[in-house]
């Protein structure tokens, strides 16, 4: 009985969730509901499996292409001398494994020094590219199945866009680790801290410091992965979220690894292997949830029960006369065109359904896009010239030409197109034709 009743109310809060016609308006209901739909989507990613299949096969290309990768962003500091500052945010990535985690940054480091670039030659230096351009291949295929993304950036794109973030983003960062420093050691900042409560306020910053490069860099992951455009206000709200949940999850793990002597027991040698893949593991899920977090914010339509909503015919045949009524109706009043990412959050349907449908109402040229980004919707052509049957045939259209493939078996009457009666049942259209008596005799009867 206890068991039914929290199904009937999980049911009800579900519905709650994802199908209440009239949602909160006032803060912090409007808050607190949009949060409940995102976490309610993002638990629903995980549970189905979506994410953690892409993270564990991150994980195991990251074990293969950490070295190289490291290396090439190396090679570019060690020529300007500054490498070693950004050692210390490898030391802190692996702190949470305690001890033997300092050991495996210090084995990375020297495998890297000992991986010149320069001496590689043609070949290895080839192979070393296309090592971690695999590795970033494979990171934006992941956010782009996050971002219901179906193509991935062009041959050209991947190499000029990864080499350079991969050659640069370290440069940046230590830049910006030095720009810090300076700020913080400089005579006006000095005579600060000594007055209160701005010193307070400073040393508290400097510590925050690493906690706002990673959350800068989680928000830089959110926005340049992604083949789409993503939001910067989003992207931030993943990573700020992502980067508390990092640092806890550090705090989390390194208890859990000092209390793991049963482990080291069993595995010996091989339990820090272990402990490191879970780590990474880890890390990857807190990196693509915050992606997901982000995806959410920016899509609210596409929170649904399902990850893949199934376009059910009914539901393509709405959202496409809900769409074209929205679009013409403002041109019909001389009213600015409507934004295409705007109507999607408005009819409050999956983003790729809708997306789906303008995109066969375009290529029948019942819409066009328009401003100068090209993310606008106006008519096609002249209101008049628009038919409700013109909007339900393009729906209705099979383009891949499937449909041809199909036996000719069924009789004429079944085609919408020949009769309209759709009240005969299968038994009456099977059921064989009765023989014509018409001029027979009547003495051969019987």
């Amino acid at each position: 009985m206890a068991s039914f009743q929290f199904k009937e109310r999980f049911n009800a809060a579900e519905r709650w969730i994802l199908s209440n016609p009239n949602p909160p308006e006032k803060w912090p209901w409007t808050w607190l509901y949009k949060a409940g739909r995102i976490t309610y989507a993002v638990a629903r990613d995980i549970l189905s499996g979506q994410l953690t299949l892409h993270a564990m096969s991150l994980v195991y290309t990251t074990l293969l292409s950490i070295v190289p990768l490291l290396a090439l962003s190396f090679s570019v500091l060690k020529a300007m001398g500054v490498h070693e500052r950004i050692e210390p945010f490898l030391y802190q990535f692996f702190q949470p494994l305690g001890e033997q985690g300092t050991e495996v940054a210090e084995q990375i480091l020297s495998f890297v020094d000992n991986m010149k670039v320069g001496v590689l030659g043609s070949v290895g230096l080839a192979m070393l590219v296309y090592t971690v351009i695999a590795l970033v291949q494979k990171i934006e295929r992941s956010f782009n199945m996050i971002w219901r993304v179906p193509e991935m950036r062009s041959l050209a794109q991947r190499f000029s866009n990864y080499l350079s973030v991969i050659m640069i983003g370290p440069l940046l960062m230590v830049s910006a680790i030095g720009i810090t420093a300076t700020i913080l050691s400089s005579a006006f900042v000095q005579r600060l801290v000594e007055i209160e409560p701005f010193g307070t306020a400073i040393v508290s910053a400097s510590r925050m410091t690493p906690f706002l490069l990673v959350v800068a860099a989680f928000t830089f992951v959110y926005i340049f992965i992604p083949n789409t455009r993503v939001k910067l206000r989003y992207a931030f709200i993943g990573g700020l979220i992502a980067g508390v949940t990092w640092q806890a999850a550090g705090m989390v793990f390194a208890s859990f690894v000092a209390g793991s002597t049963r482990y080291a027991a069993i595995y010996s040698s091989f339990a820090i292997g272990i402990i490191l893949l879970i780590w990474i593991y880890i890390n990857w899920m807190i990196l693509l949830a915050g992606s997901s977090i982000s995806f959410y914010l920016q899509n609210p339509g596409n929170v649904s029960k399902g990850r893949d909503v199934d376009p059910s015919p009914e539901l393509q045949e709405k959202v496409a006369l809900v769409l074209m009524w929205r679009v013409c109706k403002p041109f019909s009043e001389g009213r600015p065109a409507p934004q295409q990412e705007t109507l999607e959050h408005e009819m409050r349907v999956p983003g790729e359904i809708t997306r789906r449908i303008s995109d066969k109402l375009i290529r029948k040229g019942l819409l066009n896009l328009a401003g100068a980004s090209g993310d606008y919707l106006v008519p096609g052509r002249a209101l008049e010239l628009i038919r409700v049957g013109d909007v339900l045939a393009a729906v209705r259209e099979d383009e891949e030409g499937v449909l041809e493939r199909l036996p000719d078996v069924l009789p004429p009457e079944m085609y919408p197109t020949v009769s309209a009666d759709q009240t005969r049942t299968f038994a009456e259209l099977l059921r064989p034709a009765a023989p014509s008596t018409a001029g027979e005799p009547l003495g051969e009867k019987a």
